[in-house]
C-alpha cells in the first residue's frame, strides 16, 4: 500500500461519493461569492448606492441581500458539515477494516486526512472559479459591461469553506481513530443507527411504507440533520423566489407610478433631452452637471398651453417647473410621552435636491407615498424623495442624531420653510427630489413660468396622429419645443429593476444545486445500510421496483416536511419583515407556487437516481 496513490486511488474508486462531496463543496462556495460579488456591484451592504437606484429601494435591496447572504452561508456551512461528516463517516467501516489488517492508527489517519484535504481543496478552487464566472456572466447581463470585482473576498470565503470541511470532518476520523476494529466495522456506527420502535404489521400492502420508515428512524442522526438541511434550503428558496416575485412586481410598481409610459413630455430640447437623462439615472445615466434649469429661456409660453389644454385629444396638462437648488434640514422637536421631557428631533444637514413645482390639481403621475401629497392652500409644503429623506433626514449616532423623522420637520429651499407632509419614491434623480406647489415655487423664484409639461392623452385616440399634432402646435410658436416620449426611458427603468430581482432570484439556485446532491448522498447512505433488506426481499419474489418504492417513499418524507417548515417561514419572513405593502396577485401566488412546486418536484426525481441505478442491478450484485 503506498502511502501516495492510496488516498488517491480511494477517492477514484468511490467516483460517485467523491464527485458529490465535490460538487457540493464547489456549489456552496460559488453561491457565497457570487453574493457577495453582486452586492459589492450594487454598491450594497458595503458601501451606499451612489447612481443606482434610489435609497429607498437601495435599502429594500440591503435588507433581502443580508438576510438571503445569511442564509446562504448558514446553508453553505450545514451542507458543508452534512456532506463532509457523511464522506467521512461512511469511512469508519475502511478505517476498521484496515486498522484490522495491522495498519497503525497514525497512518489510516493520514490516508483519509489527505482524502479529506483533496476534496476540500479541490471544492473550494473549483467554486472561487464558478464564483467568478457567474459573475462575469451577471455583469455582462445586468450592468451592460463587466468591471473588475473585488478580489478580496475570494480568500476570505476559501478559508471559511476550508476550516468548516476540515473541522466537520476530522470529527469523524477522530472518533473512528478511538474504536476498536470490532466496533469500527459495526453498523450502528458507519451508518449512525439507533434502535427503533417496533412496526406491527398492519397488512401486506404497508410492507413498503413500514421498510422505508422503519429506515428513517433508525437513521435518526442523519435523518434530523437533512431534514433541518432542506427546511433552511426551502426558506431561503421561498424567500428568493416568493420574495423576489412580489418585491419586484411592487418595485416596478412604484417606479412606474410617478410617470407612466404612456406620458409625453413637451420641452425645450436642451431642458427634454436633460428631464431624460434626469430619469435615466435610475438605471445608470449620467446628467449633466452645468446644466442652468432657472434659464427663463427655457421657460415655455402660456400660448401654447392654452392650445394644449384645448386639444380633444389630450385628457391633461401637467405644468411644472424644475429647478435644482441647495437645500437644508429644519429641525423640530417632541414630547417623551412618558418623561413629559421636550427631545430635539434631525439637525441641520444640508444637501442639494431638484426642486419641482407642480399643480397639485393637475397630475399625470402617482407616487408610492409615506405620509400624503401636497395639497392645494396656503401652507408652504413639500414632498421630499426617499434619497433625500435618507441622506438627510435619518438618525446618525455617530454624529448624536437619536431621532429623526421627516414628517415631523421641514426643508428649507431659499430661506423658506417647507413643512414636509409626505416622502415619495420617485426614479427621477434617483430620488433626490423635493415637489412644492409651482405658484408658491414661483414666487419665491420670481420665475411664473413652467419649463416642463407632461401630457397625458386620451386612452381612445390614436397616439401617432395626436402627438404629430402636438407637435406641429408647439413647433409653429418656436422651432426649439419638442415632444418626447418617455417611454423608451421609463421601460429601461423597469426592466433593470426586474432584471435585478430576477438576479437575485437566481442566487439560491447553486444552494438548490448543493442541497439536491446532499440528498442524493444521503439516498445512497439509505441504500447501503438497507442492502441487505432489499437483497432479500429481492430474493423472495419482489419486484425490483420495491427499491424505487422505499427511497421514494423515505425522500418524499423528508422533503414534504422540510418543504412545510421552510416555506411557511419564508412566507412570513417575506410579508412580515422584508417586505412592506406588498403588491401580492392571485396571478402571482400562482408562479410563485408554480416555481416552488417545480424545485421539490425536481429534488424529489433527482434523489430517485440512485434508486434507479439500484433497482437494475442483480439479487448476487447487491449481495455482493
Amino acid at each position: 500500500m503506498s502511502s501516495r496513490t492510496f488516498p488517491v486511488n480511494d477517492l477514484l474508486r468511490r467516483k460517485l461519493q467523491t464527485s458529490l462531496t465535490i460538487t457540493t463543496l464547489t456549489l456552496s462556495i460559488t453561491a457565497t461569492l457570487f453574493l457577495l460579488l453582486f452586492s459589492s456591484r450594487l454598491d450594497l451592504g458595503i458601501a451606499t448606492a451612489s447612481g443606482t437606484l434610489t435609497l429607498g429601494l437601495t435599502a429594500i435591496f440591503s435588507q433581502f441581500l443580508l438576510f438571503i447572504g445569511v442564509l446562504i452561508f448558514a446553508v453553505g456551512a450545514v451542507l458543508t458539515s452534512f456532506i463532509v461528516f457523511l464522506m467521512m463517516t461512511q469511512r469508519t467501516r475502511d478505517f476498521g477494516l484496515i486498522k484490522a489488517a495491522g495498519c497503525p492508527n497514525s497512518l489510516v489517519a493520514g490516508y483519509f486526512l489527505t482524502e479529506l484535504l483533496i476534496t476540500t481543496s479541490a471544492g473550494c478552487i473549483l467554486g472561487i472559479v464558478f464564483g467568478f464566472l457567474a459573475d462575469f456572466a451577471v455583469a455582462n447581463w445586468v450592468f451592460q459591461g463587466y468591471v473588475l470585482p473585488n478580489f478580496g473576498f475570494a480568500p476570505a470565503v476559501f478559508a471559511a469553506f476550508f476550516a468548516l470541511s476540515l473541522v466537520f470532518g476530522i470529527k469523524p476520523l477522530l472518533n473512528a481513530a478511538k474504536m476498536s476494529p470490532v466496533a469500527a466495522l459495526s453498523p450502528v456506527n458507519y451508518y449512525g443507527l439507533a434502535s427503533s420502535k417496533r412496526f406491527k404489521p398492519t397488512s401486506r400492502s404497508a410492507l413498503t411504507w413500514r421498510v422505508a420508515s422503519r429506515s428513517l428512524a433508525r437513521r435518526q442522526s442523519a435523518t434530523i440533520r437533512i431534514a433541518i438541511l432542506l427546511s433552511i434550503v426551502f426558506m431561503l428558496l421561498t424567500v428568493s423566489i416568493a420574495g423576489g416575485i412580489i418585491a419586484s412586481d411592487t418595485t416596478v410598481s412604484w417606479v412606474e407610478l410617478p410617470v407612466k409610459s404612456d406620458i409625453v413630455a413637451i420641452a425645450y430640447s436642451s431642458m427634454g433631452n436633460q428631464y431624460q437623462t434626469l430619469l435615466s439615472k435610475f438605471s445608470g445615466a449620467k446628467e449633466t452637471d452645468d446644466f442652468d434649469y432657472s434659464d427663463p429661456n427655457l421657460a415655455i409660453p402660456e400660448a401654447v398651453i392654452g392650445q394644449l389644454n384645448a386639444l380633444s385629444g389630450i385628457s391633461l396638462v401637467d405644468s411644472r417647473l424644475v429647478l435644482h437648488g441647495h437645500v437644508r434640514e429644519i429641525s423640530n422637536f417632541t414630547i417623551d410621552p412618558e418623561t413629559l421631557t421636550t427631545l430635539p428631533v434631525g439637525d441641520r444637514r444640508q444637501g442639494e435636491s431638484l426642486i419641482i413645482g407642480v399643480d397639485p390639481q393637475k397630475l399625470t403621475g402617482d407616487w408610492s407615498m409615506q405620509g400624503r401629497f401636497l395639497l392645494s392652500g396656503d401652507e408652504l409644503e413639500a414632498v421630499i424623495g426617499d434619497s433625500i429623506a435618507h441622506l438627510m433626514y435619518s438618525p446618525n449616532p455617530v454624529k448624536r442624531i437619536f431621532l429623526s423623522d421627516p414628517l415631523v420637520q421641514s426643508i428649507e429651499f431659499q430661506n423658506r420653510s417647507f413643512r414636509i407632509v409626505g416622502i415619495c419614491i420617485d426614479p427621477l434623480n434617483n430620488g433626490e427630489v423635493t415637489y412644492v406647489d409651482i405658484a408658491k415655487l414661483g414666487n419665491i423664484t420670481c420665475n411664473h413660468k413652467p419649463n416642463l409639461l407632461l401630457i397625458k392623452l386620451n386612452d381612445q385616440v390614436d397616439r401617432v396622429p395626436i402627438i404629430a399634432e402636438i407637435k406641429s402646435i408647439i413647433q409653429a410658436a418656436d422651432q426649439s419645443l419638442d415632444v418626447f416620449e418617455l417611454k423608451e426611458t421609463v421601460e429601461a427603468n423597469k426592466n433593470f429593476l426586474s432584471s435585478t430581482w430576477s438576479t437575485i432570484m437566481l442566487l439560491p439556485l447553486f444552494t438548490l444545486a448543493s442541497a439536491a446532491l446532499c440528498l442524493v448522498g444521503y439516498i445512497i447512505l439509505s441504500l447501503d445500510e438497507q442492502r441487505q433488506e432489499f437483497a432479500i426481499l429481492r430474493a423472495v419474489g419482489a419486484k425490483p421496483k420495491i427499491v424505487i418504492e422505499v427511497l421514494s417513499i423515505q425522500s418524499l418524507i423528508v422533503l414534504a416536511s422540510s418543504f412545510a417548515v421552510g416555506t411557511s417561514f419564508g412566507i412570513m419572513t417575506t410579508l412580515i419583515i422584508l417586505m412592506a405593502n406588498p403588491l401580492v396577485t392571485s396571478f402571482t401566488v400562482l408562479v410563485i407556487a408554480a416555481w416552488l412546486t417545480l424545485a421539490l418536484a425536481g429534488m424529489f426525481l433527482l434523489s430517485l437516481y440512485p434508486a434507479l441505478r439500484f433497482a437494475k442491478a442483480s439479487i448476487l450484485k447487491i449481495m455482493a
